[in-house]
């Protein structure tokens, strides 16, 4: 049996975070800390329920509710979710992860052996307007290769005269994503997508709303009628967002937060067999969050082969994030290592907020 322990948290970003949402000052969840004893030892495991309500997840409150409904202990995961409110996507996913399912091998790729890799790429998140040619020199010279714009920001005509400055700051080779949060309408979008397939631009991320009348057959237009790629980001909010883009042959780019994915191993498999491009993003969790998702990212990376030119940079350029240092993932640089998963601790933050 295990006992299930969990804290609310509200920690404030070093800097607002602005999307087309509005202005994002701090960070609100619960961590969870799983226990129990197993061969006379105490076996520890740790989950967060890091909901973003305007993307389709609970709220704070509702995920601790769900939690408090728990009494506090769990036979095993499928008990655990058994009484856990199916629209409590966070908390669901929280509780994955600290029961342990996010930390499953990973299966073998077409060598048949899972082939271990030791990092990954990560694309460093621009902020929006102007402050994004201040702060991409800054991430050049710590090697970041790979770059994310917020636009929908400020009016479009003014944002696409800054993205050519921001694209003649970049490298040759170096990449960047925009990423409008569902800001645009249809002739909005068309204009951007027309201007991004003639720069360097990888992708353009969730153009659309999710609940624009429509959507879904805007953005598979949107797909058909321009050659930039799209991404999906808000418009997958579970698994059932996912098993009908599958149904309808989606060919873009799937931005994966597995913090708000409920159960997310079965939904990775899922994408696995279908071959999907996936990119995962982080949620704007804490260290404990984001340890979870990374360990995923990892064994994604490793059942196929480990081969550098098939993954996408991560979207967890994010850090240094909060005032907390002990909520905060240190990635100093533009690659996130095994060893850097691995000495996250979980501890530090769960005393900070006792």
């Amino acid at each position: 049996m295990w006992s299930l322990q969990h804290r609310v948290y509200r920690l404030p970003f070093r800097q607002a975070v602005r999307t087309a949402h509005g202005s994002w000052a701090e960070r609100t969840g619960v961590l969870i800390r799983a226990q129990r004893l197993r061969e006379g030892r105490v076996e520890t495991g740790w989950g967060e329920a890091a909901p973003i309500p305007w993307f389709g997840s609970e709220t704070t409150e509702e995920a601790c509710a769900a939690l408090e409904g728990l009494e506090g202990r769990a036979a095993d995961l499928e008990d655990a979710l058994a009484r856990t409110p199916a629209g409590c996507r966070a908390a669901r996913a929280g509780l994955a992860a600290a029961l342990g399912t996010t930390h499953a091998a990973p299966e073998p790729g077409a060598n048949g052996e899972a082939s271990a890799v030791r990092f990954l790429s990560v694309a460093a998140l621009l902020p929006s307007g102007r402050a994004a040619l201040e702060t991409v020199d800054a991430r050049l010279e710590l090697g970041f290769r790979t770059f994310k714009w917020k636009v929908g920001v400020l009016p479009a005509a003014d944002e696409q005269v800054l993205l050519d400055d921001l694209l003649a700051r970049l490298p040759t080779g170096a990449r960047l994503r925009l990423d409008a949060n569902g800001a645009w309408d249809r002739r909005t979008a068309e204009r951007w997508l027309a201007i991004a397939a003639e720069r360097p631009v990888e992708y353009v991320e969730q153009p659309i709303a999710p609940d624009a009348r429509g959507a879904e057959d805007v953005l598979r237009g949107l797909a058909a009628d321009f050659p930039v790629k799209i991404a999906l980001d808000e418009s997958i909010n579970g698994a059932d967002d996912v098993e009908r883009w599958l149904a309808s042959d989606w060919r873009g780019v799937w931005v994966i937060k597995p913090a708000l994915l409920g159960e997310p191993g079965p939904v990775l498999d899922r994408l696995a067999k279908a071959g999907a491009d996936v990119v995962f993003g982080s949620a704007l969790e804490t260290a404990i969050g984001a340890r979870a998702a990374l360990w995923m990212a990892f064994a994604w990376a490793e059942a196929r082969g480990g081969e550098p030119a098939a993954r996408r940079a991560l979207g967890f350029g994010v850090w240094p994030l909060f005032q907390s240092t002990a909520a905060d993932l240190w990635l100093p640089g533009p690659f996130v290592r095994r060893e850097d998963v691995e000495r996250i601790n979980p501890e530090a933050l769960w005393n900070e907020l006792a």
